[in-house]
């Protein structure tokens, strides 16, 4: 007995596709006919090796060409089963793709396309099934799908702003500090060697610190290292924790030059979240709860859960905002318009629109003001050195003159 791949269509002429359990490919071509199915092609079903995934293993980028994909072919008047075929087979990805055709399958049983979905959380989160559950209830699922385009396409945008405004200074830190530390530990020693192969006799003061530096370093090289293993699995350890990741969020949004960008991307993200929502018909409540779970960030998920609370005991939402300090003026003002006039989810976008060109503008900004912070430090760390260890050179130079 093996498995098999087949494709067939109906009376109707509707495309059909599955997986069977048989002795060969004509078992699998007989039981179709005796369906009443015309079949197209039946093929062995290839070997697979399920290898362990880390988080979801897909990707953003992998979710935006899906959704944006899916919204076309639905727009096209293609049957969702055809569309989620027609995906799973073509992606990149190659767990994406298993887990696609597992959605299929689960539309193919009677499930919902939202509930098939559902089945794989780390994949397509609360917002994503949600706005699916509403477009099917409302028959808008064509409309549905580009809005989550839109939105996932301006989120990926946005994500990669941030992460490349940090990924940049990060590594430059790194390369800095490994640069230092391969210096102390070759190439200071070296010279140490031939300042005495020169009998340069005393040493100038800033020649002797460097030298202890090296030394301590090379004599402690392995503790170093120890100390640096444990630093970052304990901090990894305290992040993971409620209270840990808290404090971590908490000292991000207060970091000068980093903070206000974080900040700015946060606010972009809960407006342009939650006016999707609204817009889609999700219920307010729902939707709040919603956009606190993606927000990504323990404060601000505090922060709006606390308005939902008020919300849920007959306020407003504009009030609760400010009182959480953690969104700007501007932005809880222009909310409490919205609010009043009727048109929230328009205001929302808006404010998305705005705050996504401020992320523009910081992410330059702070681009613009940290390297030559960097340079400055790498390179009066390194130019220091070299400095401490040519000043005895000189001495001997002088000397011999």
């Amino acid at each position: 007995m093996a498995e098999f791949l087949w494709e067939a269509t109906n009376r109707n002429g509707e495309y059909r596709s599955g997986v069977m359990t048989a002795d060969d490919a004509n078992a699998v071509r007989s039981r179709l006919v005796g369906q009443g199915l015309v079949v197209t092609n039946v093929k062995k079903k290839p070997l697979e090796i399920n290898l362990p995934t880390i988080g979801s293993g897909v990707k953003l980028r992998d979710l935006v060409i899906f959704t944006r994909t899916f919204s076309t072919m639905i727009d096209a008047g293609l049957p969702i089963v055809q569309c989620l075929d027609m995906l799973g087979g073509q992606t990149d990805n190659r767990h994406f793709g298993k887990v696609i055709m597992d959605v299929k399958n689960g539309v193919e049983a009677g499930r919902s396309l939202s509930d098939s979905m559902g089945q794989h959380p780390k994949v397509f989160d609360d917002l994503f099934r949600n706005l699916v559950a509403a477009g099917e209830a409302g028959g808008i699922l064509d409309l549905i799908f580009r809005r989550l385009a839109s939105y996932l396409e301006k989120a990926d945008k946005l994500r990669r702003q941030v992460r490349g405004a940090l990924i940049y200074p990060s590594a430059i830190l790194v390369v800095g500090v490994l640069v230092m530390g391969v210096m102390m530990t070759f190439v200071l020693p070296t010279f140490e060697d031939m300042f005495k192969d020169l009998g340069a006799g005393s040493l100038p003061g800033p020649t002797r610190v460097v030298l202890a530096m090296s030394h301590f370093v090379v004599d402690n090289l392995l503790l170093i290292i120890g100390i640096m293993v444990v630093t970052v699995v304990g901090f990894v350890a305290l992040i993971r924790t409620d209270q840990g990741k808290y404090a971590w969020h908490m000292v991000l949004l207060k970091v000068p030059v980093v903070g206000p960008v974080i900040r700015k991307g946060a606010v972009a993200r809960f407006t342009r979240t939650l006016g999707t929502l609204l817009a889609s018909g999700v219920p307010i409540l729902d939707a709040l709860e919603i956009v606190a779970n993606t927000s990504g960030n323990a404060v601000i998920q505090k922060g709006i859960m606390y308005a939902r609370e008020k919300v849920a005991e007959g306020r407003d939402l504009a009030s609760p905002l400010m009182q959480t300090s953690i969104f700007p003026p501007m932005v809880v003002q222009m909310i409490g318009v919205g609010e009043r006039t009727g048109a929230m989810d328009e205001m929302l976008q808006k404010i998305a629109d705005f705050y996504e060109d401020e992320v523009d503008q910081a992410v330059a900004a702070m681009t613009a003001l940290i390297e030559p912070i960097i340079l400055v430090f790498l390179g009066g760390g390194v130019g220091g050195m070299l400095i401490a260890m040519y000043l005895p050179i000189f001495s001997v130079a002088g000397g011999i003159k």
